[in-house]
């Protein structure tokens, strides 16, 4: 069976939604199940109104199904999603995080494969900070991380071992450059190659201190 792929993202100015959109392309050609799930807006109107990049990714994205923790109960791998604030993930990314205690307590978001991705406006501005600070929840969960390392030569071209990261440039406009689209593939690939070998390397369970 064709492992099960949830990209969970939240984007402001549309850069992450166009990383979620080149995992979703090489997700599939490879054959796997996708959810491509927006983390629903928090900010105020105000703020989104403010910048005309910000309210265009907004009015595309607004209809489209936003994640929720079912989402990652139903996916076999999770890549997670979010743009740099001050070395961190951005506060609607936290406050989704935050929502799935429950899932968490029953464990329901252990032991799935996790990567994660990133944009900021300038190099190294917070990039490899934020992928650290996102994957300390998924270590909650239970999850297991497969960050892409420098395991592909694509890597030494984005240079992340952590995840995969995007400049936006000052002024937001940047798109996306090859390495980092050959870098998000190279990432899914390789979530997806873990996913699918740990669906058949189970072992039998055993009692600890039996």
């Amino acid at each position: 069976m064709a492992p099960r792929l949830a990209v969970i993202y939240y984007s402001a100015t549309g850069h992450g939604s166009a990383m979620a959109e080149e995992i979703r392309s090489c997700a599939e050609a490879i054959g796997a199940e996708v959810r491509v799930r927006h983390i629903a807006e928090t900010a105020d109107p105000a703020s989104v109104a403010s910048n005309p990049a910000w309210t265009r990714n907004y009015e595309a994205t607004k209809s489209l199904p936003a994640a929720t923790g079912d989402d990652l109960i139903w996916a076999d791998a999770v890549i997670f999603g979010s743009p740099t604030r001050f070395s961190d993930a951005a506060a609607p990314f936290q406050a989704f995080i935050h929502s799935l205690g429950s899932l968490w307590a029953d464990g329901l978001l252990a032991d799935k494969v996790y990567a994660a991705y990133t944009s900021s406006q300038t190099l190294h501005g917070g990039q490899e900070t934020t992928l650290v600070k996102m994957y300390t929840a998924i270590m909650h969960f239970g999850g297991i991380i497969v960050a892409p390392g420098f395991t592909d030569p694509v890597k030494f071209a984005d240079g992340n071992p952590y995840g995969v990261s995007h400049v936006t440039g000052p002024d937001n406009r940047e798109p996306l450059s090859e390495a980092t689209k050959a870098a998000l593939r190279h990432m899914t690939q390789r979530a997806l190659d873990k996913a699918a070998l740990l669906s058949t390397q189970r072992i039998p369970s055993w009692t600890v201190g039996a």
